[in-house]
């Protein structure tokens, strides 16, 4: 029995296959393809219209924003823009009239000369190609919009509603920004708070609600309704100190 087990195992050893070293090269050695990292595209500006309820305005909407957060802009001097390059080069434009800056909007206001069926497309088409040609829609910071407020620019920068002093003020405002203001810039304009007397609450128009014929209906129907509603021992009337 013995002698027969090891013979099997003398076969079953010549049937093992002899194993080679084989060296294993680092891979520090190895030319490996070098990776580009990626690289980072810029979504280019894409702008499109939208009418207004104020036939004298359009809509311009960008993909992107085009001031910092809460400041506004409006402009009726084509003289005096040094804010905004973008507002600069719309006033070289005959027909345009008034320019308003928010968010990702700009709201321009046209002359009588015109009608927009006849420019839209091409303010369009200015606005995006300046934009991505690097043109900037504002070039400073928050400070120094507040400081054009102040000063005598006739370029207007406002951040937003007048300071409140008031709880009653500050409910105002936030009545103002919760239910009024994604409706009114939704339309390219904006409602800013400026004072409160005795339940009159004086409001600033801008953008299209400035001029519009629809401005009187927004504010009494919409506004005042609103406010007489949630603050009825508070607010009795509502005016438009631009209107």
């Amino acid at each position: 029995m013995a002698q027969l087990v090891g013979k099997e195992l003398q076969r079953c050893d010549r049937k093992i296959p002899q194993l080679h070293s084989y060296t294993i090269p680092h891979f520090s050695s190895l030319s490996l393809p070098k990776i580009k990292p990626m690289e980072q595209k810029t979504v280019p500006f894409i702008i499109y219209a939208e009418s207004t309820p104020n036939p004298a305005t359009m809509k311009f909407v960008a993909n992107k924003y085009l001031v910092p957060e809460d400041v506004t802009f409006e402009s009726e001097d084509p003289t005096n823009n040094d804010l905004s390059p973008l507002a600069q080069n719309l006033f070289n434009f005959s027909f345009v009239k008034k320019v308003y800056i928010a968010n990702n909007f700009i709201t321009i206001t046209r002359t009588d000369i015109i009608e927009w069926e006849d420019i839209v497309h091409e303010i369009r088409e200015f606005v995006a190609e300046f934009l991505n040609k690097g043109g900037k829609a504002y070039k400073g910071d928050e400070k120094t919009a507040e400081a054009a407020n102040e000063g005598e620019a006739s370029f207007t920068a406002m951040s937003s509603h007048n300071e409140p002093k008031t709880e009653i003020e500050k409910n105002i405002i936030a009545i103002l920004d919760e239910y009024i203001k994604p409706a009114v810039e939704n339309d390219g304009g904006a409602i800013l708070f400026d004072s409160y007397d005795e339940g009159k609450v004086n409001l600033i128009l801008k953008g299209s609600c400035s001029g519009c014929p629809s401005s009187t209906m927004t504010l009494k129907a919409g506004v005042e309704n609103l406010l007489k509603q949630m603050m009825p021992e508070d607010v009795t009337e509502v005016v438009a100190l631009n209107g």
